[in-house]
């Protein structure tokens, strides 16, 4: 069984209550429930919250019925592996059944397509790797135009190669860590203490796929981005 998971942690110091927040007619964590609960390859969802809106919410919509998430898990220090393995824990034991595929959901980067969730589970089933993490192409490179101070206070390129890169072309190719899609092994994700102990491979998504939402501008970026989508969808 393929579990899906949506965290949406009642606090936010940037955008608060962005979770449950009205997002061009529905409440941002909508936009990717309810692409969950679509897929037909998913076979529970469960939403971890410290939110008693949210958790009634969810479940209402046909989440599973996993509690609120421990206080511990609801700080914002707590780390997102551990409230991973607590939704896997929590989930599997009221489903009944073992889990096969662990797909988490960015509740705060809703412009993912339903393509993209096949396209990771795919990747996932066909390469086996430990997890399966969401990213795009970065804008700025550490090899070309990314810089820091060197011992002398003056500028220096991040990553230095021999010889130097004068194209952005020649540089190797970074991703950004793109919050969005991430699909994880079960066996992976209890043993494992962080994200990249293991065998963690890309799965590329266009960067406007992929904006996060994690200020006020964000949010406006979004919900106009969306907005534009939907137009296009209702002329279409």
């Amino acid at each position: 069984m393929i579990l899906g998971h949506i965290g949406a942690r009642k606090g936010s110091k940037g955008v608060p209550g962005k979770n449950f927040r009205m997002l061009c007619g529905k409440p941002l964590i909508d936009w990717s429930l309810d692409q969950l609960l679509a897929n037909p390859r998913v076979g529970a969802v469960v939403v971890s919250t410290d939110d008693p809106q949210i958790y009634d919410h969810a479940v209402t919509k046909g989440a599973l019925k996993i509690g609120l998430r421990p206080a511990d898990l609801a700080t914002d220090a707590a780390p997102k592996w551990g409230v991973w393995q607590h939704a896997l824990a929590a989930g599997e034991a009221v489903a009944g059944q073992p889990v096969s595929a662990f797909l988490d959901l960015d509740c705060t980067s809703p412009l993912r397509l339903p393509e993209d969730i096949d396209g990771a589970l795919d990747l996932f089933f066909a390469e086996r790797p430990d997890m399966v993490m969401s990213v795009c192409e970065a804008r700025k490179n550490p090899y070309f135009n990314l810089v820091e101070l060197n011992d002398q206070g003056g500028l220096k390129v991040s990553k230095e190669l021999p010889g130097g890169v004068w194209s952005r072309q020649a540089a190797p190719k970074v991703w950004e860590h793109a919050a969005s899609t991430y699909v994880v092994d079960p066996d992976y994700l209890r043993r494992a203490k962080t994200i990249y102990e293991g065998r963690v491979i890309p799965f590329e998504m266009p960067p406007e796929r992929c904006v996060d939402i994690d200020t006020p501008f964000d949010f406006r970026l979004v919900e106009w981005m969306m907005a534009e989508r939907l137009k296009g969808e209702h002329h279409g």
